[in-house]
Formats: C-alpha cells, sequence, structure tokens
C-alpha cells in the first residue's frame, strides 16, 4: 500500500491528487461510443455477436438473450434453502427501508389561495443494470429491483451479463426472480446498458436506466443520459477509513480487504492521525490476506489502489475524506459527535468499530448503490424515490386568479412578455 505522511515533502502534492471529480478512465469513452453506434444501427444482432465475442455466451438468435420461465422456474431447485433465508432477510429490510422513503402525493393552498401540489407516480418501465462478472452480485438484485417493486414501477427490465454458454448463476437469478424483475436479459457491459436504454426489436427500451458496473457501465450511462434517465454513476467499489486511536486494526483491515476483493480497479483508502494504528493496520492486512481466496484481485487491488494517509491530524483527515468523496467511508472516533456532521460527500458512511461496510451491502437496509470516482460530490445513493416521476399540480378558482393576476402581469412586464400578462388578466377582465 502506498504510504502519504503529513511529514513528507510531496505531502500537500500528494493528498491534492486525492481532491477527485468523476471521469471516465482514458481510452473508455471511445470504446462505449462504438459499442452504443452499433446497438443502435444492427440492435439484435449486435448484441449476440458483442456477447459471443467478449462473454463466450454462445447465442444463436434474439432468443437467446431473454432468461426463460424455465430458467427462472430451475432456480427453485438449485438454490439451497439457506441462501432462500438470507436472500429474503436483505429483501425485507430493504423493501422496508424503501416504503419509509416513498414521496407521497400532497396539496395545499399557497398565499393567493391557489391550490399547488406534487404527484409521485412510478416509472412505467425501468432497465436495471445488475453485474456478474467474475462474483454474481446476488445483493444487488434486492438493493435496485426491490426498490423498483416498492416504488410500484409494472415493468422491470434486468440486464445482467452471462457466464460461459450463455448461463447465469442460479442465486442471482432466483434473487431476481423473488425481488420482482418482470424481464431477464443475459447481456452485459455497455452493450447492456445501450440495449434497454436505445431498445432493438426484442427488447422495448426502458424510461430509466439504473445499477452499478464497472468503468464501461458507468461510461455509457453518462453517453446515453438524455436518451433515457439515468439514477447516478456507480462504478468499481472503493472504500475510506478515517479512524482516530479507537480504531480497531483487524476489523479496519478486514473492510479493506472486503473491498480488495472486487477486483483490481476498486480502491482501499485509509485516513489516521495515529502512526501506531496505521503500523497496526498494515501488519493486519499483511496477515488477512493470506487468509483469503481471491488471491489475484486482492494482490492487484492492494498494489494500484491502496493508500493510508497519515495526517497531522483528525479534522484534516475530514478535509481529505470530503475531497476523494468516497463510495463508503467507516469512521471510526471518540469524536464521533463532532466529526460526523463534517462528512458531507461520502455515498454512505458506517459508524464505529462494529458497522462492517459489508452489512451495508447485503443487509442493513439502505442500497448499496453509491456514487463513485468522486461522483458523492453532486449524486447521492440509489432511493426509492428515484423510481417515481414528480409532477405538480396546480388549481386556481376566481378568487385566486385575481389575486394572482396583477404579480404575474408584473413580472410578464419586467421580462418583455406580454402575451404571458394577458393570459393572466384576461381571466379576471
Amino acid at each position: 500500500m502506498r504510504i502519504i505522511r503529513h511529514t513528507q515533502k510531496s505531502y500537500a502534492s500528494a493528498i491534492r491528487k486525492l481532491d477527485r471529480r468523476s471521469a471516465p478512465p482514458a481510452g473508455v469513452e471511445a470504446i462505449v461510443k462504438d459499442i452504443i453506434e452499433d446497438v443502435e444501427k444492427r440492435g439484435d444482432k449486435a448484441l449476440i455477436e458483442i456477447s459471443n465475442k467478449f462473454d463466450k455466451a454462445g447465442f444463436k438468435t434474439a432468443k437467446d438473450l431473454r432468461v426463460t420461465e424455465a430458467e427462472l422456474a430451475a432456480t427453485e431447485d438449485a438454490v439451497d434453502a439457506k441462501t432462500k433465508r438470507a436472500i429474503a432477510a436483505s429483501r425485507k429490510n430493504v423493501i422496508a427501508f424503501a416504503k419509509k422513503s416513498l414521496r407521497k402525493d400532497w396539496s395545499g393552498k399557497n398565499s393567493q389561495g391557489g391550490e399547488v401540489g406534487e404527484r409521485f407516480l412510478p416509472f412505467e418501465r425501468v432497465g436495471i443494470y445488475v453485474p456478474g462478472g467474475t462474483a454474481p452480485l446476488v445483493s444487488t438484485s434486492n438493493m435496485t429491483v426491490c426498490l423498483a417493486a416498492a416504488a410500484g414501477c409494472p415493468e422491470i427490465v434486468v440486464m445482467t451479463p452471462p457466464g460461459p454458454g450463455g448461463t447465469v448463476n442460479p442465486a442471482l437469478l432466483y434473487a431476481l426472480k423473488e425481488a420482482g424483475a418482470t424481464e431477464i436479459y443475459k447481456v452485459g457491459g455497455a452493450k447492456g446498458m445501450a440495449g434497454m436504454s436505445i431498445g432493438t426489436k426484442t427488447i422495448r427500451p426502458v424510461l430509466k436506466v439504473y445499477g452499478p458496473g464497472n468503468s464501461f457501465v458507468v461510461e455509457a450511462k453518462r453517453q446515453l443520459f438524455g436518451v433515457v434517465a439515468v439514477d447516478l454513476l456507480p462504478g468499481p467499489s472503493e472504500v475510506v477509513v478515517l479512524a482516530d486511536k479507537s480504531g480497531n486494526a483487524k476489523y479496519i483491515a478486514a473492510d479493506m480487504l472486503a473491498q480488495a476483493e472486487h477486483g483490481g480497479d476498486s480502491i482501499m483508502g485509509f485516513v489516521t492521525d495515529s502512526e501506531e494504528l496505521l503500523e497496526k493496520v498494515q501488519a493486519e492486512v499483511d496477515r488477512q490476506i493470506k487468509e483469503l481466496s481471491r488471491q489475484d484481485q486482492l494482490k492487484k487491488a492492494l498494489k494500484d489502489g491502496a493508500w493510508c494517509v497519515l495526517a497531522e491530524s483528525l479534522d484534516e483527515g475530514v478535509d481529505i475524506v470530503n475531497a476523494f468523496a468516497p463510495e463508503h467511508l467507516s469512521l471510526i472516533t471518540r469524536r464521533e459527535k463532532t466529526i460526523l456532521p463534517k462528512i458531507t460527500t461520502s455515498g454512505a458512511i458506517f459508524v464505529g468499530n462494529y458497522s462492517p461496510v459489508a452489512v451495508g451491502d447485503f443487509l442493513a437496509g439502505p442500497s448499496h448503490e453509491l456514487p463513485t470516482g468522486g461522483a458523492g460530490k453532486s449524486f447521492p445513493g440509489l432511493t426509492v424515490d428515484m423510481f417515481q416521476r414528480r409532477t405538480s399540480i396546480v388549481k386556481l378558482d376566481r378568487d385566486s386568479i385575481r389575486k394572482s393576476a396583477p404579480i404575474v402581469e408584473e413580472f410578464a412586464k419586467v421580462e418583455g412578455l406580454d402575451a404571458h400578462g394577458r393570459s393572466a388578466t384576461i381571466r379576471v377582465e
């Protein structure tokens, strides 16, 4: 892991490099642009050819793109009871949290007596990307599809990458089915995002897209914005731990390694004002990594994406965290009540030694789809109200238009829009 100490001459310049803005990695933008254009021109044929080339899917016709009812039914026997119970426990928490967050219709009167209000309706057809790749993210089924179902979206389209031979992990399919997906397609990456956004002969286009993914999926969302609505830009996983000497080195190392096993593009950061804790965490990472299975992913992530900062104070650490805007922040300090309110850009905050990020990934209730790459400065994490379309309502009667017309007329006069003013005053003459 790269170590940055406040005593180093290069400390200030190194810290400035941690101040991020979300941007696509070099080369990704052009590749994704070509994929989107190919899907737009050739539709299903492009999805089949690209899937066969990169995923070894073995698709022959457009019918092969969609998960069948028989495949979904087979998951009942393929998934063991313990896994089903875990999926159900997670789903229960996510739905309960989501229902508390739903926006509700309201109405009232403004100061001129006009009736005003808001109406919230679910999007009729939404598209959700669920990563597969090296790890089938069964939990993402609950953290995205359950929110769409809780909002009342009648059509929930899911894209997930297939393995060789066009297969999808049974536990992932089971979770998607139980969460409420109405259509599931075996198409991953930028092509999957393009397929459900633009539409093909087989796949009707959706109104809004959701879900985390690699840098190609995130860039596809960025380029397709306007063709469809987009939730946020959640890319490769990342965690930053901000801790004073009260932090438990074993727990901190475990949280960092949990993020590292996602792969080489993951980021693990540790900020502390304690030299002793920094050394202990380093030792724990070296010890614990030997006990874990995904060695290739772990070693690459630690080499390319892990860093530690020894700050002069925890308050300076807060500034570093806010500039970095991590997806997950683990905050461990005896000054919790004063430090927590100062954290402004993190996607999710896990407070104290006994709050592992993995509980948020799988079980706690809030969605684990969160902004990455510095996007937390502009985007929140996924919430159920992102599946609702907001419409404002205005209704005036004779008395309220009489009170409103002079004010409208004055605005129209200032802006040089006399027809606007006339449209109000004509109703009271």
